[in-house]
Protein backbone atom coordinates (compact mmCIF):
# COMPACT_ATOMS: atom_id res chain seq x y z
CA UNK A 1 0.00 0.00 0.00
CA UNK A 2 0.92 3.65 -0.15
CA UNK A 3 3.79 4.37 2.14
CA UNK A 4 6.09 7.69 2.63
CA UNK A 5 9.26 7.53 2.03
CA UNK A 6 12.60 9.84 2.55
CA UNK A 7 11.85 11.05 -1.24
CA UNK A 8 7.48 11.66 -0.32
CA UNK A 9 4.65 9.39 -1.05
CA UNK A 10 5.45 5.75 -2.94
CA UNK A 11 2.78 5.08 -5.13
CA UNK A 12 1.68 1.95 -5.89
CA UNK A 13 -1.47 0.53 -7.36
CA UNK A 14 -3.99 0.83 -4.36
CA UNK A 15 -6.89 -2.14 -4.29
CA UNK A 16 -10.32 -1.57 -2.89
CA UNK A 17 -11.44 -3.84 0.49
CA UNK A 18 -14.60 -5.86 -0.05
CA UNK A 19 -15.66 -8.84 1.62
CA UNK A 20 -12.96 -9.32 3.77
CA UNK A 21 -10.30 -8.85 1.01
CA UNK A 22 -8.02 -6.28 -1.09
CA UNK A 23 -9.24 -6.66 -4.49
CA UNK A 24 -8.02 -4.99 -7.73
CA UNK A 25 -10.63 -4.80 -10.60
CA UNK A 26 -9.34 -4.53 -14.21
CA UNK A 27 -10.98 -0.64 -15.19
CA UNK A 28 -8.61 2.15 -12.63
CA UNK A 29 -8.93 5.45 -12.14
CA UNK A 30 -6.41 8.17 -11.50
CA UNK A 31 -5.41 9.99 -8.84
CA UNK A 32 -4.23 13.01 -9.37
CA UNK A 33 -2.59 16.04 -7.62
CA UNK A 34 -4.72 18.85 -7.77
CA UNK A 35 -1.54 21.44 -8.58
CA UNK A 36 -0.03 19.99 -11.45
CA UNK A 37 -2.46 17.31 -12.39
CA UNK A 38 0.44 14.19 -11.80
CA UNK A 39 -0.63 10.83 -11.18
CA UNK A 40 -0.02 10.10 -7.29
CA UNK A 41 -1.68 6.53 -7.87
CA UNK A 42 -4.71 4.51 -9.31
CA UNK A 43 -7.48 3.00 -7.51
CA UNK A 44 -10.39 0.19 -9.13
CA UNK A 45 -12.88 1.81 -10.36
CA UNK A 46 -16.17 -0.19 -9.00
CA UNK A 47 -19.84 -1.65 -10.72
CA UNK A 48 -22.52 -1.63 -8.59
CA UNK A 49 -21.81 -5.65 -8.38
CA UNK A 50 -18.94 -4.76 -6.25
CA UNK A 51 -21.41 -2.91 -3.77
CA UNK A 52 -23.64 -5.38 -3.94
CA UNK A 53 -20.98 -8.06 -3.05
CA UNK A 54 -19.62 -5.75 -0.10
CA UNK A 55 -22.83 -5.62 1.04
CA UNK A 56 -23.24 -9.37 1.31
CA UNK A 57 -20.17 -9.67 2.93
CA UNK A 58 -20.98 -6.72 5.46
CA UNK A 59 -24.02 -8.65 6.64
CA UNK A 60 -22.39 -11.15 7.96
CA UNK A 61 -19.95 -8.12 9.87
CA UNK A 62 -23.03 -6.84 11.03
CA UNK A 63 -23.65 -9.88 13.31
CA UNK A 64 -20.12 -9.86 14.46
CA UNK A 65 -20.24 -6.21 15.23
CA UNK A 66 -23.44 -6.95 17.19
CA UNK A 67 -22.41 -9.50 18.98
CA UNK A 68 -18.82 -7.69 20.12
CA UNK A 69 -18.41 -6.25 24.00
CA UNK A 70 -17.91 -2.61 23.75
CA UNK A 71 -14.92 -2.78 25.42
CA UNK A 72 -13.69 -4.53 22.27
CA UNK A 73 -14.99 -1.90 20.17
CA UNK A 74 -12.97 0.81 22.44
CA UNK A 75 -9.82 -1.22 22.29
CA UNK A 76 -10.21 -0.95 18.24
CA UNK A 77 -10.77 2.37 18.39
CA UNK A 78 -7.94 3.66 20.50
CA UNK A 79 -5.56 1.33 18.47
CA UNK A 80 -6.54 2.75 15.54
CA UNK A 81 -6.10 6.20 17.25
CA UNK A 82 -2.61 5.36 18.12
CA UNK A 83 -1.86 4.23 14.72
CA UNK A 84 -2.97 7.53 13.50
CA UNK A 85 -0.49 9.43 15.14
CA UNK A 86 2.06 8.03 15.09
CA UNK A 87 1.76 7.68 10.79
CA UNK A 88 0.43 11.37 11.16
CA UNK A 89 3.37 13.35 8.73
CA UNK A 90 2.46 10.52 6.05
CA UNK A 91 -1.22 10.61 6.37
CA UNK A 92 -1.13 14.42 6.17
CA UNK A 93 1.55 14.29 3.04
CA UNK A 94 -0.95 12.11 1.56
CA UNK A 95 -3.83 14.22 2.75
CA UNK A 96 -2.04 17.60 0.73
CA UNK A 97 -1.26 15.45 -1.92
CA UNK A 98 -4.45 14.26 -3.63
CA UNK A 99 -6.66 16.98 -2.01
CA UNK A 100 -4.85 20.17 -2.20
CA UNK A 101 -4.43 21.65 1.11
CA UNK A 102 -1.44 23.14 2.22
CA UNK A 103 0.33 21.09 4.60
CA UNK A 104 0.65 22.93 7.48
CA UNK A 105 -3.94 22.60 7.30
CA UNK A 106 -3.30 18.65 6.57
CA UNK A 107 -1.02 17.76 9.49
CA UNK A 108 -4.30 19.43 11.19
CA UNK A 109 -6.77 17.09 9.46
CA UNK A 110 -4.73 14.13 10.45
CA UNK A 111 -4.52 15.13 14.44
CA UNK A 112 -7.94 16.18 14.73
CA UNK A 113 -9.08 13.21 12.67
CA UNK A 114 -7.23 10.69 15.26
CA UNK A 115 -9.30 12.79 17.72
CA UNK A 116 -12.50 12.21 16.27
CA UNK A 117 -11.54 8.45 16.84
CA UNK A 118 -10.60 8.54 20.05
CA UNK A 119 -13.71 10.59 21.03
CA UNK A 120 -15.66 7.73 19.21
CA UNK A 121 -13.95 5.13 21.52
CA UNK A 122 -15.17 7.40 24.77
CA UNK A 123 -18.84 7.39 23.07
CA UNK A 124 -18.39 3.73 23.15
CA UNK A 125 -18.69 3.45 26.61
CA UNK A 126 -21.30 5.58 27.41
CA UNK A 127 -23.74 3.70 25.37
CA UNK A 128 -26.79 3.29 27.40
CA UNK A 129 -30.69 3.00 27.97
CA UNK A 130 -32.19 3.96 30.63
CA UNK A 131 -35.11 2.77 32.71
CA UNK A 132 -38.68 3.87 32.03
CA UNK A 133 -41.37 4.42 34.72
CA UNK A 134 -43.93 2.77 33.36
CA UNK A 135 -46.22 3.34 37.00
CA UNK A 136 -46.32 7.26 36.02
CA UNK A 137 -49.75 5.77 34.84
CA UNK A 138 -52.23 3.27 36.31
CA UNK A 139 -51.60 0.92 33.29
CA UNK A 140 -47.90 0.51 34.08
CA UNK A 141 -48.58 -0.19 37.77
CA UNK A 142 -45.91 -3.42 38.90
CA UNK A 143 -44.40 -3.48 35.36
CA UNK A 144 -40.50 -2.72 34.67
CA UNK A 145 -39.67 -0.57 31.97
CA UNK A 146 -36.07 -0.49 30.33
CA UNK A 147 -34.82 0.77 26.79
CA UNK A 148 -31.65 -0.69 24.82
CA UNK A 149 -29.21 0.45 22.47
CA UNK A 150 -28.88 -1.19 19.92
CA UNK A 151 -26.83 -0.90 16.32
CA UNK A 152 -28.69 -0.32 13.21
CA UNK A 153 -26.35 -2.73 11.51
CA UNK A 154 -25.02 -1.53 8.17
CA UNK A 155 -24.05 2.00 7.84
CA UNK A 156 -23.56 3.71 4.38
CA UNK A 157 -20.74 6.47 4.86
CA UNK A 158 -20.76 8.17 1.57
CA UNK A 159 -18.03 10.84 1.91
CA UNK A 160 -16.75 14.46 0.57
CA UNK A 161 -13.32 15.08 -0.72
CA UNK A 162 -12.30 18.22 1.31
CA UNK A 163 -11.21 16.87 4.04
CA UNK A 164 -10.44 13.01 3.26
CA UNK A 165 -9.89 11.87 6.39
CA UNK A 166 -11.42 13.41 9.07
CA UNK A 167 -15.38 13.39 7.91
CA UNK A 168 -14.19 9.97 7.37
CA UNK A 169 -13.75 9.72 10.55
CA UNK A 170 -16.45 11.14 11.84
CA UNK A 171 -18.36 8.82 10.28
CA UNK A 172 -16.96 5.15 10.69
CA UNK A 173 -15.52 5.89 14.14
CA UNK A 174 -18.97 6.28 15.79
CA UNK A 175 -20.62 3.51 13.00
CA UNK A 176 -18.30 1.04 14.48
CA UNK A 177 -18.55 2.41 18.38
CA UNK A 178 -21.76 1.99 17.67
CA UNK A 179 -21.48 -1.74 17.08
CA UNK A 180 -22.28 -1.30 13.23
CA UNK A 181 -20.27 -2.56 10.00
CA UNK A 182 -19.70 0.34 7.45
CA UNK A 183 -19.74 0.47 3.61
CA UNK A 184 -17.55 3.46 2.64
CA UNK A 185 -17.86 5.29 -0.55
CA UNK A 186 -14.97 7.73 -0.75
CA UNK A 187 -14.63 11.18 -2.99
CA UNK A 188 -13.65 9.64 -6.45
CA UNK A 189 -11.11 12.57 -6.22
CA UNK A 190 -9.63 11.82 -2.62
CA UNK A 191 -9.90 8.11 -2.21
CA UNK A 192 -6.25 7.04 -1.00
CA UNK A 193 -6.81 8.59 2.65
CA UNK A 194 -10.23 6.36 3.15
CA UNK A 195 -8.01 3.56 2.51
CA UNK A 196 -5.15 4.24 4.38
CA UNK A 197 -8.00 4.66 7.70
CA UNK A 198 -9.16 1.11 6.44
CA UNK A 199 -5.67 -0.29 6.73
CA UNK A 200 -5.44 1.26 9.82
CA UNK A 201 -8.36 -0.25 11.30
CA UNK A 202 -7.83 -3.39 10.36
CA UNK A 203 -4.44 -3.29 11.55
CA UNK A 204 -6.01 -2.44 15.24
CA UNK A 205 -8.03 -5.63 15.43
CA UNK A 206 -11.46 -4.61 13.83
CA UNK A 207 -13.09 -7.96 12.04
CA UNK A 208 -12.34 -7.92 7.86
CA UNK A 209 -16.27 -8.89 7.56
CA UNK A 210 -17.30 -5.13 9.34
CA UNK A 211 -15.66 -2.78 7.09
CA UNK A 212 -15.70 -2.33 3.37
CA UNK A 213 -14.05 0.55 1.20
CA UNK A 214 -15.31 1.05 -2.44
CA UNK A 215 -14.00 3.10 -4.95
CA UNK A 216 -15.67 5.15 -7.83
CA UNK A 217 -18.31 6.76 -9.30
CA UNK A 218 -20.81 8.00 -7.05
CA UNK A 219 -22.70 8.59 -10.00
CA UNK A 220 -22.62 5.05 -11.03
CA UNK A 221 -22.17 3.51 -7.30
CA UNK A 222 -24.91 5.62 -5.63
CA UNK A 223 -28.19 3.99 -6.57
CA UNK A 224 -26.67 0.30 -5.55
CA UNK A 225 -26.01 1.96 -2.37
CA UNK A 226 -28.49 3.48 -1.42
CA UNK A 227 -31.48 1.30 -2.57
CA UNK A 228 -30.52 -1.69 -1.29
CA UNK A 229 -32.53 -2.61 2.15
CA UNK A 230 -29.63 -4.32 3.56
CA UNK A 231 -28.03 -0.64 4.31
CA UNK A 232 -29.69 0.70 7.55
CA UNK A 233 -28.65 4.34 8.13
CA UNK A 234 -26.66 6.09 5.06
CA UNK A 235 -24.51 9.54 6.43
CA UNK A 236 -23.80 11.53 3.46
CA UNK A 237 -21.85 14.38 3.28
CA UNK A 238 -21.94 16.81 0.00
CA UNK A 239 -24.09 19.08 -2.13
CA UNK A 240 -27.44 19.56 -1.56
CA UNK A 241 -28.70 18.23 -5.01
CA UNK A 242 -26.61 15.14 -4.75
CA UNK A 243 -28.39 14.90 -1.01
CA UNK A 244 -31.77 15.16 -2.40
CA UNK A 245 -31.60 12.42 -4.89
CA UNK A 246 -29.86 9.97 -2.15
CA UNK A 247 -32.91 10.77 -0.08
CA UNK A 248 -35.60 10.07 -3.26
CA UNK A 249 -33.20 6.48 -3.08
CA UNK A 250 -33.41 5.72 0.37
CA UNK A 251 -36.97 4.26 0.92
CA UNK A 252 -37.04 3.72 5.05
CA UNK A 253 -33.97 4.64 5.70
CA UNK A 254 -31.99 6.64 9.03
CA UNK A 255 -30.51 9.42 6.99
CA UNK A 256 -27.99 11.84 7.99
CA UNK A 257 -27.47 14.73 5.28
CA UNK A 258 -24.78 17.24 5.86
CA UNK A 259 -24.93 19.58 3.05
CA UNK A 260 -23.73 22.85 1.69
CA UNK A 261 -24.02 26.58 2.40
CA UNK A 262 -23.30 30.37 1.29
CA UNK A 263 -22.30 30.96 5.66
CA UNK A 264 -23.12 34.68 5.56
CA UNK A 265 -21.09 37.05 8.45
CA UNK A 266 -22.60 40.07 9.55
CA UNK A 267 -20.24 42.64 10.94
CA UNK A 268 -21.95 45.67 12.90
CA UNK A 269 -20.49 48.89 13.46
CA UNK A 270 -18.90 48.54 17.23
CA UNK A 271 -17.05 45.61 15.78
CA UNK A 272 -13.14 45.69 15.30
CA UNK A 273 -12.64 45.58 11.34
CA UNK A 274 -8.82 44.58 11.70
CA UNK A 275 -10.49 41.14 14.02
CA UNK A 276 -13.00 40.87 11.41
CA UNK A 277 -10.30 40.82 8.47
CA UNK A 278 -8.00 38.30 10.89
CA UNK A 279 -10.53 36.17 11.12
CA UNK A 280 -12.47 36.00 7.71
CA UNK A 281 -8.57 35.50 6.36
CA UNK A 282 -8.74 31.98 8.15
CA UNK A 283 -12.26 31.30 7.76
CA UNK A 284 -13.29 32.77 4.41
CA UNK A 285 -9.50 30.82 2.27
CA UNK A 286 -8.56 27.72 4.54
CA UNK A 287 -8.61 24.73 1.93
CA UNK A 288 -8.73 27.30 -0.80
CA UNK A 289 -12.20 28.28 0.64
CA UNK A 290 -13.43 24.35 0.12
CA UNK A 291 -15.43 24.24 2.92
CA UNK A 292 -19.00 23.78 3.26
CA UNK A 293 -18.71 26.56 6.65
CA UNK A 294 -16.61 29.14 4.89
CA UNK A 295 -17.45 32.47 5.47
CA UNK A 296 -18.60 33.48 1.87
CA UNK A 297 -21.17 36.73 2.63
CA UNK A 298 -19.97 39.75 4.56
CA UNK A 299 -22.55 41.36 5.53
CA UNK A 300 -21.64 45.20 6.92
CA UNK A 301 -22.76 47.59 8.29
CA UNK A 302 -23.10 51.36 7.05
CA UNK A 303 -20.23 53.33 9.49
CA UNK A 304 -17.62 50.22 9.67
CA UNK A 305 -18.19 49.12 5.53
CA UNK A 306 -15.33 51.57 4.14
CA UNK A 307 -13.10 50.61 7.08
CA UNK A 308 -14.32 46.53 6.56
CA UNK A 309 -13.34 46.38 3.16
CA UNK A 310 -9.82 48.35 3.73
CA UNK A 311 -8.95 45.82 6.42
CA UNK A 312 -9.92 43.34 4.31
CA UNK A 313 -8.46 43.77 1.05
CA UNK A 314 -5.19 44.24 2.75
CA UNK A 315 -5.09 41.16 4.88
CA UNK A 316 -6.72 38.94 2.25
CA UNK A 317 -3.92 40.31 -0.38
CA UNK A 318 -1.07 38.90 1.91
CA UNK A 319 -2.34 35.72 1.34
CA UNK A 320 -0.82 33.43 -1.78
CA UNK A 321 -2.48 30.16 -3.71
CA UNK A 322 0.16 28.04 -5.54
CA UNK A 323 2.09 24.34 -5.26
CA UNK A 324 0.14 23.01 -1.78
CA UNK A 325 3.45 21.17 -1.23
CA UNK A 326 5.86 24.35 -0.75
CA UNK A 327 5.74 26.07 2.46
CA UNK A 328 5.50 29.70 0.58
CA UNK A 329 2.00 29.22 -0.16
CA UNK A 330 -0.68 29.62 2.72
CA UNK A 331 -3.29 28.45 -0.01
CA UNK A 332 -3.10 25.35 -2.51
CA UNK A 333 -5.05 24.85 -5.75
CA UNK A 334 -8.94 23.78 -6.19
CA UNK A 335 -9.58 20.18 -6.03
CA UNK A 336 -10.15 20.12 -10.24
CA UNK A 337 -9.19 22.82 -12.71
CA UNK A 338 -12.86 22.96 -13.71
CA UNK A 339 -13.46 24.15 -10.34
CA UNK A 340 -11.32 26.90 -10.52
CA UNK A 341 -12.59 27.76 -14.20
CA UNK A 342 -16.10 27.67 -12.68
CA UNK A 343 -14.67 29.68 -9.54
CA UNK A 344 -13.47 32.32 -11.96
CA UNK A 345 -16.63 32.68 -13.96
CA UNK A 346 -18.57 33.66 -10.91
CA UNK A 347 -15.94 36.39 -9.81
CA UNK A 348 -16.31 37.62 -13.70
CA UNK A 349 -20.13 37.64 -13.56
CA UNK A 350 -19.87 39.23 -10.20
CA UNK A 351 -17.86 41.79 -12.22
CA UNK A 352 -20.23 42.50 -14.89
CA UNK A 353 -22.73 42.34 -12.64
CA UNK A 354 -21.27 45.75 -10.80
CA UNK A 355 -19.19 44.16 -8.27
CA UNK A 356 -15.64 45.18 -7.77
CA UNK A 357 -12.47 42.65 -7.40
CA UNK A 358 -10.50 44.70 -4.87
CA UNK A 359 -7.51 42.13 -5.18
CA UNK A 360 -6.75 38.65 -6.64
CA UNK A 361 -9.16 36.67 -8.84
CA UNK A 362 -6.32 35.45 -10.85
CA UNK A 363 -6.44 32.30 -12.01
CA UNK A 364 -3.62 29.80 -13.33
CA UNK A 365 -4.45 25.56 -13.76
CA UNK A 366 -6.34 25.17 -10.33
CA UNK A 367 -5.08 27.53 -8.02
CA UNK A 368 -7.02 30.92 -7.99
CA UNK A 369 -5.40 33.37 -6.49
CA UNK A 370 -7.78 34.71 -3.03
CA UNK A 371 -10.14 37.79 -4.20
CA UNK A 372 -12.01 39.90 -2.40
CA UNK A 373 -15.38 41.28 -4.15
CA UNK A 374 -17.32 44.97 -2.81
CA UNK A 375 -20.32 46.19 -4.14
CA UNK A 376 -22.38 42.81 -3.94
CA UNK A 377 -25.90 42.41 -4.21
CA UNK A 378 -28.04 39.76 -2.46
CA UNK A 379 -29.43 38.64 -5.98
CA UNK A 380 -25.87 37.89 -7.55
CA UNK A 381 -24.90 34.54 -7.86
CA UNK A 382 -22.03 34.86 -5.56
CA UNK A 383 -24.36 35.75 -2.94
CA UNK A 384 -27.28 33.22 -3.75
CA UNK A 385 -25.45 30.15 -4.09
CA UNK A 386 -22.30 28.09 -2.87
CA UNK A 387 -19.49 29.66 -4.43
CA UNK A 388 -16.66 26.78 -2.44
CA UNK A 389 -13.71 28.85 -3.56
CA UNK A 390 -11.31 31.08 -2.00
CA UNK A 391 -12.99 34.63 -2.25
CA UNK A 392 -15.23 36.33 -0.64
CA UNK A 393 -18.42 39.13 -1.08
CA UNK A 394 -19.10 42.35 0.90
CA UNK A 395 -22.69 43.94 0.63
CA UNK A 396 -23.28 46.74 2.69
CA UNK A 397 -26.57 46.58 4.35
CA UNK A 398 -28.58 49.51 6.57
CA UNK A 399 -28.98 47.93 9.45
CA UNK A 400 -28.52 44.97 11.99
CA UNK A 401 -32.76 43.79 10.68
CA UNK A 402 -31.57 44.25 6.88
CA UNK A 403 -28.46 42.00 7.65
CA UNK A 404 -30.35 39.47 9.62
CA UNK A 405 -32.70 39.43 6.63
CA UNK A 406 -30.47 39.47 3.69
CA UNK A 407 -28.50 36.57 6.21
CA UNK A 408 -31.63 34.14 6.09
CA UNK A 409 -33.02 35.14 2.58
CA UNK A 410 -31.08 31.57 0.91
CA UNK A 411 -32.15 28.11 1.04
CA UNK A 412 -29.22 27.14 3.02
CA UNK A 413 -28.47 27.34 6.56
CA UNK A 414 -25.08 25.77 7.91
CA UNK A 415 -23.48 27.77 9.84
CA UNK A 416 -23.40 32.16 10.40
CA UNK A 417 -21.81 34.47 12.45
CA UNK A 418 -21.95 38.01 14.10
CA UNK A 419 -19.25 40.33 14.83
CA UNK A 420 -20.33 43.12 17.33
CA UNK A 421 -19.75 44.25 21.23
CA UNK A 422 -23.28 44.51 21.97
CA UNK A 423 -24.30 41.06 23.90
CA UNK A 424 -28.19 42.32 23.33
CA UNK A 425 -27.26 41.98 19.64
CA UNK A 426 -25.71 38.87 19.57
CA UNK A 427 -28.36 36.79 21.26
CA UNK A 428 -30.91 38.35 18.75
CA UNK A 429 -29.07 36.96 16.14
CA UNK A 430 -28.77 33.86 18.25
CA UNK A 431 -32.37 33.49 18.22
CA UNK A 432 -32.95 34.95 14.81
CA UNK A 433 -30.67 33.57 12.17
CA UNK A 434 -31.67 30.06 10.21
CA UNK A 435 -28.12 28.64 11.21
CA UNK A 436 -27.31 25.04 12.75
CA UNK A 437 -24.14 26.48 13.85
CA UNK A 438 -24.18 30.37 15.12
CA UNK A 439 -20.99 31.85 16.10
CA UNK A 440 -20.07 35.47 17.98
CA UNK A 441 -17.36 36.99 17.04
CA UNK A 442 -15.59 34.84 15.17
CA UNK A 443 -15.96 33.83 11.39
CA UNK A 444 -18.42 30.49 10.12
CA UNK A 445 -15.79 28.02 9.17
CA UNK A 446 -14.94 26.88 13.09
CA UNK A 447 -15.94 23.06 14.34
CA UNK A 448 -15.03 21.31 17.37
CA UNK A 449 -15.16 17.53 17.03
CA UNK A 450 -17.57 17.21 19.66
CA UNK A 451 -20.43 19.73 19.00
CA UNK A 452 -23.14 18.72 17.48
CA UNK A 453 -22.78 19.51 13.59
CA UNK A 454 -25.63 19.42 11.58
CA UNK A 455 -27.42 22.24 9.38
CA UNK A 456 -31.08 23.42 9.37
CA UNK A 457 -32.90 24.34 5.78
CA UNK A 458 -31.19 22.30 2.71
CA UNK A 459 -28.10 22.50 4.55
CA UNK A 460 -29.43 19.09 5.48
CA UNK A 461 -30.93 17.03 8.66
CA UNK A 462 -29.08 15.72 11.13
CA UNK A 463 -26.19 15.80 13.43
CA UNK A 464 -22.55 14.65 13.43
CA UNK A 465 -19.81 14.70 16.58
CA UNK A 466 -19.10 11.62 17.75
CA UNK A 467 -22.12 11.73 20.85
CA UNK A 468 -24.47 12.41 18.73
CA UNK A 469 -23.43 10.46 15.13
CA UNK A 470 -24.01 7.37 17.55
CA UNK A 471 -27.40 7.81 18.70
CA UNK A 472 -28.27 8.40 14.81
CA UNK A 473 -26.27 5.12 14.33
CA UNK A 474 -28.03 3.39 16.67
CA UNK A 475 -31.72 2.31 17.42
CA UNK A 476 -33.55 2.13 20.81
CA UNK A 477 -35.62 -1.12 21.89
CA UNK A 478 -38.18 -1.07 24.48
CA UNK A 479 -38.33 -4.02 27.16
CA UNK A 480 -41.14 -4.53 29.49
CA UNK A 481 -41.07 -6.66 32.60
CA UNK A 482 -44.35 -7.91 33.38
Amino acid sequence: MLRLTKHGLETRSMQLFLKGEWRELSEKTEVLNPFDGSVIDTVPSASPTEITTAIDGLVNGAKTMRQMPSYKRVEILRKTAHLMRKRQKELGLLISTEEGKVLSESHIEASRAAETIDLSADEARRMNGETVPLDSTPSGVGKLGLTLRVPCGIVAAITPFNFPLNLVAHKVGPAIAGGNAVLLKPASDTPLSSLKLVELLLEAGLPEDAIACVTGSGAILGKAICSDSRIRKISFTGSAEVGERICSLAGLKRITMELGSNSPVIVLDDADPQKVAESIAITGFTNAGQVCISSQRILATPKIHNDLLEALTSRVSQLTAGNQLDDQFNIGPLVRESDAHRVKEWLTQAQSEGAELLCGGERQGAVIQPAVLGNIRSEMRVSREELFGPAIGVTKTESINEAIHLANNTRFGLSASVFTQDINKAIRFAHEVDSGNIHINFGTAWRAETMPYGGLKQSGMGKEGPKYAIDEMTETKMVIIH
